[in-house]
């Protein structure tokens, strides 16, 4: 016996064979859970056709920020309870996800109110935050997380000390607190202490701690003394920003012409322009125009990872423990390509290592790997890719503080 929902069949068997046509549709055989049809009931369709999707995760677990129910390292991936819907995730010392029923899930370090559960309680597994069904992405900093609804309006929550929360205040927020009364947010992304976000109208903003230019707002003021803001500044006046990555204490964003544009603390080359010139505005990185997305890494001394539209990979910054993944562990102030593969999809920058989904599913990671971080069940330091386990089945992959999320793609 099956229930008829808009896209697919749902029967009283686990599905075995997916076949979405233009991303919806299809058929399963087998036994769902009462969790998972309570789940597709909500979503009102198949999710995509992407199912399952469960949730890894690997590495630094002294405050739960693998949200298996412990406090230990692991040095491979641990599946992360029993659920198959989860559709994104973001980590630093404590974790997001997002479900495909738009729900909004938190584990980790609970200081300053990060997980916006209205605590400041660590906590070794997700827990949903609030009862809504309409969350779209969201974004975990340093000490503070930040997330955007499906209407486009802005949510902000956790250390607020520098003003990274936006609100034109300080004080620290323990639960999701809208970011005015804007609904044409479409990214955002926290960096350490400071937030960048683009609107619908391709415009790039930022606010939070100023230091070393991060903000890209061209402050006067010397270094490391630039001008923090407590609510959100526009960056420039252009409206051709597609997406932005806030690492620890510089930035970077891709406009819509394929130009990658990056800025804030220099002294080894993490800018990318080829000198140790911290920069206060967003400078060019080369002349290409076939960028799609850049990642910025979670250390001030540390690297950043960028993918072509043709699916080559690169990264540049410091990289004394191998992060870039260049086979060395030699400075780099312009972007090198790793490797000679063409057939990169995604990549997330962490602390002092780097994690990247192939197009065939395979998941990689190098650089650092004391706490497990790489999941290649060792605490070696790698410097050039190396395959975690032998699943093709990955779909995204994010790095934080020595610790690793990632979801399957069914």
């Amino acid at each position: 016996m099956g229930d008829r929902f808009p896209g697919g069949v749902i029967s009283k068997t686990p599905p075995v064979v997916v076949a979405p046509v233009d991303g919806e549709g299809g058929s399963a055989s087998g036994l769902w859970t009462l969790t998972e049809q309570l789940d597709l009931q909500k979503a009102g369709s198949w999710p995509k056709g992407l199912l399952p999707r469960e949730l890894y995760a690997w590495g630094n677990n002294y405050r739960g920020q693998l949200g298996d129910n412990t406090v230990a390292y692991r040095s491979s991936p641990v599946q992360i309870g029993s659920e198959l819907n989860w559709q994104s995730t973001s980590v630093w010392n404590h974790g997001l996800a997002i479900k495909l029923n738009g729900t909004l899930w938190s584990w980790g370090y609970g200081g300053n109110g990060r997980l916006g559960l209205n605590s400041t309680t660590n906590r070794s597994s997700p827990v949903q935050i609030g009862a809504l069904t309409n969350w779209a992405q969201a974004s975990a900093g340093d000490n503070f997380s930040a997330a955007v609804k499906t209407d486009n309006s802005l949510w902000v929550w956790g250390e607020n000390g520098k003003g990274q929360l936006g609100l034109s205040d300080t004080p620290d927020r323990s639960s999701p607190v809208q970011l005015g009364a804007l609904t044409n947010w479409a990214q955002v992304s926290c960096g350490g202490d400071h937030c960048h976000a683009v609107k619908t109208d391709g415009t790039l903003w930022s606010w939070g701690d100023g230091a070393n230019g991060k903000l890209g707002l061209n402050d006067s003021a010397p270094f490391p003394g630039s001008v923090s803001r407590s609510s959100p500044v526009q960056v420039g006046s252009l409206t051709s920003w597609a997406n932005v990555s806030g690492g620890n204490d510089r930035s970077g964003a891709v406009k819509t012409d394929g130009t990658l544009w990056c800025w804030g603390i220099n002294q080894y080359g993490q800018t990318g322009d080829g000198t140790v010139i911290t920069r206060s505005s967003p400078v060019q990185i080369g002349a290409n125009t076939n960028w799609s997305n850049v990642s910025h890494g979670k250390a001030q001394t540390g690297h950043a990872m960028a993918l072509k539209t043709t699916g080559q990979l690169y990264g540049w910054g410091a990289q004394s423990r191998g992060a870039i993944g260049d086979n060395t562990v030699a400075y780099r102030s312009s972007p090198v390509q790793i490797g000679a593969l063409t057939n990169w999809s995604q990549v997330e920058a962490g602390q002092f290592n780097t994690v990247s989904v192939k197009t065939d599913g395979t998941f990689w990671a190098w650089g650092y790997g004391d706490k497990g971080q790489n999941g290649d069940n060792t605490v070696i330091r790698r410097s050039s890719p190396v395959q975690v386990g032998a699943l093709t089945s990955w779909s995204q992959g994010a790095s934080g503080a020595n610790v690793t999320v990632a979801i399957t793609k069914g």
